[in-house]
């Protein structure tokens, strides 16, 4: 199986049914199905990313992180934090798979992953389908 096989999005598209967000029922949990059955791209984007900002380990105080797929072949990872004086941060990398190889897009650079980096890449999709796939789409 190639690497673009393998981090094909549409594995991930099975019908939609009522599903409850992380087996979480709180009574205003915007991502409670349970309420509608229909969700938007947004909507499936947030909860995908709720899941997937938790692969990289606990998010530090102050800091916002998103790890999602935002079309079939495109992943984004964001961080975003103030530093000790207040000013805002932020660092956004997207990843294009290819069938060639997997590509980053980060500060203006447009670099192909190779070795460690491409491994941790594979590990951290691997890791987001399986919490997609058991926590949303069940």
């Amino acid at each position: 199986m190639s690497l673009a096989e393998f981090l094909n999005t549409d594995k991930l598209m099975v019908p939609l049914q009522k599903f409850n967000f992380l087996n979480n029922k709180k009574k205003d949990d915007p991502y409670d199905l349970h309420k509608s059955s229909l969700m938007t791209y947004a909507d499936l984007i947030n909860a995908e990313s709720a899941l997937g900002r938790t692969i990289f380990g606990p998010i530090p105080a102050g800091h916002q992180r998103e790890f999602f797929v935002h079309k079939k072949n495109i992943w984004v990872w964001h961080e975003g934090w103030f530093d000790e004086k207040g000013e805002p941060h932020n660092l956004t990398i997207r990843y294009e798979v290819k069938p060639e190889g997997v590509f980053k897009l980060a500060n203006g650079k447009y670099v192909r992953l190779r070795d460690t980096e491409l491994d941790n890449f594979c590990n951290a999709v691997r890791t987001y389908y399986k919490l997609v796939k058991t926590n949303l789409y069940h």
